[in-house]
């Protein structure tokens, strides 16, 4: 079964998941260049989608990543940081500052985890 939705802007169907009446959308394919833009994504999804980039980026040797979150009312951020610190990968993270897009971004810096983790 599908759905044309006002916000789909070729009014395609997109198909309903078989266990719910809800939407989904094609999966989205992200370019592993150290910054993540986590705008796209419904809240829902920034867990899964903060672990497989920074498995993404590991596979092709990017360790210095940005992560957008927006600045808002800090729900992805904290989102965001709680992945982060618990992720053995991260070596450090600090919201991006002037120039880094400030408190709405998070400046993060990985390594395999089987490598040294001090920089």
């Amino acid at each position: 079964m599908n759905k044309k939705t006002p916000g789909n802007p070729d009014n395609e169907p997109y198909p309903l998941d078989e266990h719910h009446d809800e939407m989904v959308p094609e999966p989205i394919e992200l370019e592993i260049n150290g910054t993540l833009d986590l705008h796209m994504f419904h809240p829902k999804e920034v867990k899964s989608v903060v672990l497989e980039y920074i498995e993404a980026a590991l596979e092709k040797d990017v360790f210095d990543l940005r992560i957008v979150h927006g600045k808002g009312v800090g729900n992805l951020r904290r989102t965001v940081h709680s992945v982060l610190k618990s992720h053995p990968a991260v070596v450090s993270f600090k919201l991006g500052g002037a120039g880094g897009g400030s408190w709405g971004a998070t400046l993060v810096r990985i390594s395999p985890p089987d490598s040294s983790r001090s920089d």
